[in-house]
C-alpha cells in the first residue's frame, strides 16, 4: 500500500511495525484467536461483541500523524487510518457518531492485558513477538520502508543497503523501521533511536543523523511537510516476510472475527484500495535501493 515520488521530506515515522512469521497464528494478517480445527472463527450471532453495546471504542496514538490521521483529529475521518476505522464501523453496522476515540502510547498498547477499547489503530506491524501479548486483525495495509536524507548529504547517491553501512541512521523506538535498520542495514554505528517525530526532526536539523527510516507514506509526508531540505533517498528492499499493519485487540477478543469479515468485504469491494489511493498515494517515482 505505498507510493512513489522524490519530494521534499518530512519527519520521522513513528512507530510503525513488523513482519509476521512462524506458525499459522504468527502469519501476517492472522490474529492470535484460534478457531476449532478445520474452521475459521466467525462473528458470533446475537449482537456485536463490543465493549459497549452499539458503540465502537477505538484507540490511536497521542499525537496521531498525517497521512494516517489529519490535524491530530481522528474524528474527522481524514487520513488513511481514520477513514479505515469509519469504513469498518459502517460494515459492522455502527453509526459514525457511535464511534468514540481514545489515545494511547505505542508501547502501552502492545503490552499484554485487558484493554479499555475495542481495538487500537496506529500503524501496528503484525509480528510474532507482539502476537504473544496481544491479538491482531487481518492486515489492512502492506508496508514498505523508505529512508530520507539530505539531497546533498552523504547518502544522497546511495543505490544499495551496502551504501548505507557507514551512515548515521535513526528510527522511532519500537518501530519496524528500527528493526529494519538493525537486522538488514546493520550500519557500522549503532542506530539512533527517537521517542517521537519531534526528536527525529531536531536530530536531523542538528545534522546528527544522515538518514531516517520510515514507512513510505510517512516518509512522503515528512519530506513534504515536516523536514525542509530533505528527500526520499529510496525505498528499501523487501526482506523476510511481507510486513502488514493490523488492528490491535486484547487477547481473544470476540470482536476479531467480526472485524476480519468487515475488512474482507472492504478489500473485495475495493474500498481499502480506494482509501489507500486517496490518502497514501503520491505521484512520480522513487528509486528502489538494492540489497
Amino acid at each position: 500500500m505505498f507510493r512513489r515520488t522524490r519530494i521534499a521530506v518530512l519527519v520521522l515515522s513513528l512507530a510503525i511495525v513488523a513482519v509476521g512469521c512462524g506458525d499459522d497464528d504468527d502469519e501476517p494478517g492472522s490474529s492470535g484467536t484460534t478457531a476449532p480445527s478445520g474452521e475459521e472463527a466467525s462473528c458470533p450471532d446475537g449482537g456485536l461483541p463490543t465493549k459497549e453495546e452499539g458503540q465502537l471504542q477505538v484507540a490511536t496514538g497521542e499525537p496521531a500523524f498525517e497521512p494516517w490521521v489529519f490535524d491530530d483529529d481522528p474524528t474527522n475521518g481524514k487520513g488513511f487510518e481514520s477513514a479505515v476505522t469509519y469504513a469498518v464501523a459502517e460494515e459492522l453496522g455502527i453509526e459514525k457518531d457511535a464511534v468514540t476515540w481514545t489515545r494511547t502510547g505505542f508501547d502501552e498498547a502492545i503490552a499484554p492485558g485487558a484493554k479499555d477499547y475495542d481495538f487500537n489503530i496506529q500503524q501496528f506491524g503484525i509480528t510474532p513477538e507482539r502476537d504473544e501479548a496481544v491479538d491482531f486483525s487481518d492486515g489492512y495495509y502492506t508496508v514498505e520502508q523508505a529512508i530520507i536524507g539530505r539531497p546533498d548529504g552523504p547518502i544522497a547517491d546511495a543505490t544499495s543497503l551496502e551504501d548505507l553501512k557507514g551512515a548515521r541512521i535513526g528510527a522511532a523506538i519500537g518501530s519496524t523501521s528500527l528493526d529494519y535498520i538493525e537486522e538488514f542495514i546493520q550500519p557500522d554505528a549503532e542506530a539512533l533511536v527517537y521517542d517521537d517525530n519531534a526528536a527525529a526532526k531536531a536530530s536531523f536539523d542538528a545534522n546528527q543523523v544522515d538518514g531516517i527510516v520510515f514507512d513510505l507514506p510517512t516518509a512522503y509526508f515528512i519530506t513534504s511537510s515536516e523536514i525542509p531540505d530533505s528527500e526520499i533517498i529510496g525505498v528499501l528492499p523487501q526482506q523476510g516476510e511481507t510486513e502488514e499493519l493490523g488492528l490491535l485487540f486484547e487477547t481473544d477478543s470476540p470482536l476479531i472475527p467480526c472485524v476480519n469479515e468487515a475488512l474482507a468485504t472492504l478489500k473485495d469491494n475495493g474500498t481499502l484500495a480506494d482509501l489507500e489511493e486517496e490518502w497514501l498515494s503520491q505521484g512520480g517515482d522513487i528509486p528502489a535501493l538494492e540489497k
